[in-house]
């Protein structure tokens, strides 16, 4: 999943540690989160974008290429009508 918690952070001169602190997670969390190398938990999503004052979606992203809720919906065909 990417995101753009470093942007965020480099716009309000936050370092990743004061970031930590106030998402009450360590600031290797952060770190990891940042470059990709771990997704956090939608409670810690939450957290960040309530932060940053940003929906989830405005702050955290999929990273495959043409997928969405509709692309995975599945169609059920409902019987004949009477």
């Amino acid at each position: 999943m990417k995101n753009r918690i470093k942007v965020l952070r480099a716009e309000r001169n936050m370092t990743q540690e004061e970031l930590a602190i106030e998402v009450q997670v360590s600031r290797q969390t952060i770190n990891a989160i940042e470059k990709q190398k771990f997704d956090p938990s939608l409670p810690l999503a939450f957290r960040i974008s309530r932060l940053f004052q940003l929906t989830i979606e405005d702050v955290f992203h999929d990273d495959q290429p043409g997928t969405s809720d509709s692309a995975n919906a599945t169609i059920i065909p409902s019987g004949p009508r009477m």
